[in-house]
């Protein structure tokens, strides 16, 4: 009992501090993240522009995970791995502050997601492993609520910076701190815990080799998700081009989605663990009366849509994660969350490339797509809770 009580706690103190890492990190990059539409506005680009670059950032993100994942397996350097991904992560976003053209943002965003695909498989394997001991969809859902708390600092940050100064230039410049602190954290979470794989006990049950079948119908009901879900640099875009609230207020939409987020992964990661795969229902539910909400009202309606996005956000981050490594073994743990994200990253990519070029032709055509996309995902979704079930019995 007191080795099982140490275990758990070295366990929990191993995903905090992880979470610590995410919440600097975030501050960084999505307090960016809360003002590139408008920024992209202001630098003289399209909304086909703004989806394209958004998505192929996802898709950048996400892809690059196939290779990174499976280096992580091949290498067992998931530290080193992680530590790479990190810097070009974080470095990027203060560099925004000297882009002049948004060809040139462009780059930096998509190279911010390069090094978010190099260290998000090697580091969520060995969160994995910690959560495994807590119970995984709690432990995905606090790194989650610990990652989104700085979501909300950042877009404040941001926000403030711009509305004392007016200089996007500034408020990217801001970011450079969080971004140092991140990675010093990060330095100190490799120094304490060098070998994460040590808190998960041996897993039976589960395939060495390939990915179960179940695996595969979850990716297809995942990738409908992603196709359908709204990015909001889109919905930032909008925000600014119709007017629906004041250039220094957009922040905050995204700030209130992240706290959102935050609160979503703690809750929907407890009943994750408690009734499985079902929780997923969620989302595909929240998102398809999400974008009506944002695109086809005023203020008001734009407010309830991002809250509801928010929720659907918080329950991927965390429920997708730790449904993953319920999945697959120990071995191909890093591989799994590399095809699981790059499926994921390709379908947001083709999703959100679409849902711009449909926003120039009509906001109703986006909502329209959107809503297709996220039912599609349900009978996906209840196929493969049915396969879980099958295996268990």
């Amino acid at each position: 009992m007191a080795h099982g009580t140490s275990s758990r706690q070295t366990a929990l103190q191993f995903i905090l501090l992880l979470g610590f890492v995410s919440l600097s990190a975030d501050i960084t990059y999505e307090g960016a993240r809360s003002i590139v539409g408008p920024f992209f506005a202001l630098l003289g680009a399209s909304a086909t522009a703004v989806g394209m670059v958004a998505g192929f950032g996802e898709l950048a993100s996400y892809g690059l995970r196939l290779f990174s994942g499976y280096l992580a397996d091949r290498t067992k350097r998931y530290w080193a791995i992680t530590l790479v991904g990190y810097a070009l992560n974080l470095f990027a976003v203060p560099l925004l502050a000297l882009a002049g053209r948004w060809e040139l943002a462009a780059l930096l965003l998509i190279l911010e997601r390069v090094g978010k695909a190099i260290r998000t498989p090697a580091r969520d394997a060995m969160l994995s492993h910690a959560a495994a001991t807590v119970g995984r969809g709690w432990g995905f859902g606090l790194h989650e609520m610990l990652d989104q708390v700085g979501a909300v600092l950042g877009p404040l940050v941001v926000a403030g910076v711009l509305a004392a100064s007016g200089s996007y230039q500034l408020a990217f410049g801001a970011l450079l701190l969080p971004a140092l602190v991140a990675l010093v954290a990060l330095a100190v979470a490799r120094a304490q815990y060098p070998h994460p794989r040590d808190l998960e006990r041996a897993a039976g049950g589960l395939e060495a080799k390939g990915f179960p079948r179940v695996f595969w119908i979850y990716l297809a009901a995942v990738g409908c998700i992603a196709a359908g879900y709204i990015d909001f640099p889109l919905m930032a875009y909008h925000f600014k081009q119709r007017a629906i609230a004041p250039e220094d207020w957009i922040p905050v939409f995204y700030a209130v989605a992240m706290g959102v987020d935050a609160l979503a992964a703690l809750l929907f990661g407890r009943l994750f663990d408690r009734a499985g795969i079902g929780v997923l229902l969620a989302v595909p539910l929240i998102s398809a009366l999400a974008g009506p909400l944002v695109f086809l009202g005023g203020q008001g309606t734009a407010w309830i849509g991002v809250i509801l996005w928010g929720m659907g956000i918080g329950v991927q981050e965390s429920v997708m994660r730790a449904a993953v490594a319920g999945m697959v073994g120990v071995e191909k743990r890093g591989s799994a969350y590399g095809v699981f994200n790059a499926g994921f990253g390709t379908s947001w990519f083709l999703g959100s490339a679409l849902m711009g070029a449909l926003y120039d032709i009509s906001p109703r055509s986006l909502v329209g797509f959107s809503v297709l996309m996220e039912l599609a995902s349900i009978p996906l979704l209840l196929t493969a809770q049915r396969f879980q079930i099958i295996q268990r019995t």
